[in-house]
């Protein structure tokens, strides 16, 4: 492998690895404040209960998040100088708000929510709780910014071959920042019901019963029955305004090989770049042409309009449909469990097994989602602005090859021991009651 190819992997496994965390937080932190909410109106320990458990999580994913974080920042320097020497007069004011409206905002008040409950008034543990939400979000926004400027950049003119803003309101509402923004926030709301739901569904099959238990249970099972349906709604838009702007990583997605009409859509296949066809193809017809443009003939444009400038389309056409595969289970399973609890007020077993097989399937369809996204864009690193290849810095491969294994390695222990330890303090809370199965979960739960 060339240089080039081992610096894209690694700076993948990173963000990979990175983005889970966050994608837990920035929900988890708002889930917190429900939480704090709930018991302040109440005066209900279980409500208080619930969010003592949660913000461990909340603090150990944080923790990983900024130290995984700090990776990718030293390789803009390391792996991609080109990047900061072409773009850095946009993406370096981007990420330093990033910092100082956010990460100060989230590490400032992250003492008071994790030990100051009873060292503190009661409203200013509140607020510390919100503030840390807040920041969380913020962080997302400006990520999100810079990241939706690289794929549909504006508000900027080049001089001498360097980028210099013209407008800051056009760099940070760019084309495509609305409809990034609302999709990934929705997708860590989904990722932390999910969590919530299938942890707290595993303390339930091993037999606690405690109330707080039975209240997160009720919280990530609402949150996904809300937000996955409306998930398909935005992802729609989403896609809409991709083809807009970036018709290239759509036709991708699709498999759409040439320019026409009457597109079907492709539920299966196996993309074939050489032959540019697709083997295997079960689609539905007009499919694609009726989603993309609310009519059964609208044309379509397919890759032939790329030449050399187009992804890779196996990896985006798959990872497309493990995202939407993933997330039509989220649909699923937060609809039945949403409609047993309000008819029945009770989880079957088969179900709640499902929630503990579907605890981190957020991870799965956001992982899928951002490969859509950033391979999508090859072969550029801002999108008609600067190449992936003109970016990459002077590393020779067997420097990258070696810390690409070694971050490899890192993160398969860190998320191996991240995993044990959220379900070690769920298993140290376990209250066992020797109930009957299928216990109903009370209605003021």
């Amino acid at each position: 492998m060339d240089a080039l190819l081992l610096a894209r992997i690694q700076f993948a496994a990173n963000i990979s690895f990175h983005i889970l965390f966050p994608t837990i937080t920035i929900a988890l932190g708002w889930v917190l404040l429900f939480f704090k909410l709930r018991f302040n109106a109440t005066r209900d320990e279980k409500w208080m209960d619930a969010y003592r458990f949660w913000v461990k999580v909340f603090a150990l994913s944080f923790a990983l998040g900024v130290v995984s974080g700090i990776t990718m920042s030293f390789q803009f320097g390391t792996n991609w100088p080109g990047f900061m020497e072409k773009v850095g007069n946009v993406a370096g004011p981007l990420l330093a708000y990033e910092v100082l409206t956010a990460f100060f905002l989230e590490a400032t008040f992250l003492g008071i929510m994790l030990f100051g409950f009873r060292r503190v008034p009661g409203w200013v543990h509140t607020a510390a709780t919100f503030l840390v939400a807040f920041g969380t979000t913020m962080s997302a926004f400006w990520i999100l910014v810079l990241n939706s400027w690289m794929h549909t950049p504006a508000g900027f003119e080049l001089r001498d071959g360097v980028v210099h803003a013209t407008d800051w309101w056009a760099i940070v509402f760019s084309p495509s920042m609305p409809y990034r923004l609302a999709h990934m926030l929705i997708a860590s709301g989904l990722t932390c019901a999910f969590l919530i739901a299938g942890i707290s569904a595993w303390r339930w099959l091993r037999g606690d019963r405690a109330p707080a238990v039975q209240a997160a249970l009720r919280t990530g099972v609402v949150m996904a029955a809300v937000l996955a349906p409306t998930q398909l709604f935005v992802g729609d838009m989403h896609g809409l305004n991709t083809l807009q702007h970036q018709p290239a990583k759509v036709a991708a997605m699709e498999g759409h090989w040439h320019t026409g009409g009457n597109v079907p859509l492709i539920l299966f296949a196996i993309p074939d770049e050489e032959t540019r066809s697709n083997r295997f193809e079960i689609a539905i017809p007009n499919g694609a042409s009726l989603i993309l443009t609310h009519s059964l003939d609208g044309v379509v444009p397919g890759l032939d309009q790329f030449e050399g400038k187009h992804p890779p389309v196996a990896p985006v056409f798959f990872a497309f449909r493990i995202m939407v595969g993933v997330g039509m289970l989220m649909i699923a399973f937060g609809l039945a469990a949403a409609w047993f609890l309000w008819r029945r007020g009770t989880l079957p077993t088969l179900l709640l097994r499902g929630l503990v097989v579907m605890t981190f399937a957020g991870w799965v369809a956001t992982l899928a989602g951002w490969y859509v996204t950033e391979i999508g864009r090859q072969p550029w690193l801002v999108t008609g602005v600067l190449t992936t290849a003109d970016a990459v810095g002077p590393v020779g491969p067997a420097a990258v090859a070696s810390t690409l294994v070694m971050y490899l390695v890192l993160y398969v222990l860190l998320l191996a021991a991240y995993i044990a330890t959220l379900y070690r303090l769920a298993a140290k809370g376990r209250v066992v009651e020797h109930l009957p199965g299928n216990q109903p979960l009370p209605a003021s739960a």
